[in-house]
């Protein structure tokens, strides 16, 4: 047993965050579900970009495209496309073993459409219609526009990750937007079993970003609150999880067969070199959560990585004492949020920008 399989013991899902044609065309997707116990897939633009950008698994498809008259949105979708119904298909064996809780892959709207409800809602349909799998999930930023969209698309029976959630406040809102998509699909008489969702609440960035801002007001290393915020904010989300799973409004859809929004801890590759590289999995376990790595971070829990016996319940008297302690000494978690959520979107922008340009150049090249 390696720390995969005990983190999926302890009722972690173990997803990777990474995907590209040269993954599926070689196998290496199916080795790390036989090999490391993944048993789902995320991406988003940068994972994309670059993709596309290296290598020449795209050739032909660009040379078919280009052929074909089709500009550089239309290329990037039918290249992106592609790839996640493959994944898909590579993971159905999951995805039927596990009920469909598991053997997800998921796709995201585009980041152009952060701020546009209508937008997002419609392109998460075309996306759900055309890649036409069971086990797609539709990535929706958690954006306050992207609530709406969450909610409208759950209603309409599509399986949502919720992204880019950064503090508690935002993760409730994410939550009840999720229940009543719920609501307005057993109202439309929708089967509920069939209605996956995580809720991508990411974690290094929030130490990232709380460092700074620690460095700033010149609080001493030595005052033990450096890196200390993204785990505490995590595991204070996750108290929020059981929360909502002990309301009233919960129970009478879980009746009716749904199933709960698990959080997925995101962003988990280590940024500060002094950190453990394995500090954001096994500090962040708990039955019913899902963790997406990056292949470097996936290997180096697999390698290396320990399991304890402590579970986030376990750890959650330290966690409310570290945020209380970091707010005393000035960190607004709110404005954090903000800040990151923003950072985020633009992240994800720049990195569709520059696929857009990739793809555009190739298909000039070729026609």
């Amino acid at each position: 047993m390696t720390a995969l399989g005990d983190l999926a013991q302890a009722g972690v899902s173990v997803w990777l965050d990474d995907l590209s044609r040269t993954r599926l065309r070689t196998g290496g997707l199916r080795r790390l579900v036989d090999t490391r116990d993944v048993v789902g897939v995320t991406t988003n633009p940068t994972i994309f970009d670059q993709a596309i950008s290296t290598g020449d698994a795209y050739a032909a498809q660009l040379d078919e495209l280009a052929r074909s008259g089709a500009d550089a949105t239309a290329a990037v979708r039918a290249l992106t496309t592609t790839d996640v119904g493959e994944a898909c298909d590579q993971l159905r064996d999951v995805f039927e073993a596990t009920d469909g809780r598991d053997g997800r892959v998921s796709i995201e709207v585009d980041p152009f459409l952060a701020h546009d409800a209508t937008a997002t809602l419609a392109q998460a349909r075309e996306l759900w219609a055309e890649i036409d799998r069971p086990n797609l999930m539709i990535k929706i930023p958690a954006t306050e526009e992207g609530l709406a969209a969450i909610a409208d698309a759950t209603a309409l029976g599509i399986s949502v990750n919720v992204t880019l959630i950064f503090d508690v406040p935002r993760y409730r809102q994410v939550v009840d937007a999720w229940l009543t998509g719920l609501q307005r699909a057993q109202a439309a008489g929708r089967p509920l079993t069939a209605i996956q969702s995580v809720a991508s609440f990411f974690v290094s960035r929030v130490d990232v970003e709380v460092n700074r801002r620690l460095e700033r007001l010149a609080v001493p290393d030595d005052a033990g609150l450096r890196n200390t915020a993204a785990l505490a904010n995590a595991r204070v989300a996750y108290q929020a999880f059981t929360d909502s799973l002990a309301t009233d409004r919960w129970r009478a859809l879980a009746a009716a067969g749904a199933q709960p929004q698990r959080p997925l801890w995101a962003s988990t590759g280590v940024k500060d070199p002094l950190l453990p590289d394995t500090t954001y999995v096994t500090g962040l376990v708990a039955p019913d959560t899902v963790n997406t790595m990056p292949e470097r971070t996936l290997e180096a829990v697999w390698e290396h990585g320990e399991v304890g016996a402590e579970r986030i319940p376990d750890q959650m008297d330290t966690a409310r004492a570290t945020l209380d302690r970091l707010a005393t000494a000035g960190i607004d978690f709110t404005d954090v949020a903000l800040v990151l959520e923003r950072e985020g979107v633009t992240k994800f922008t720049d990195a569709w920008r520059h696929l857009l340009d990739t793809v555009t150049q190739a298909l000039e090249a070729r026609a």
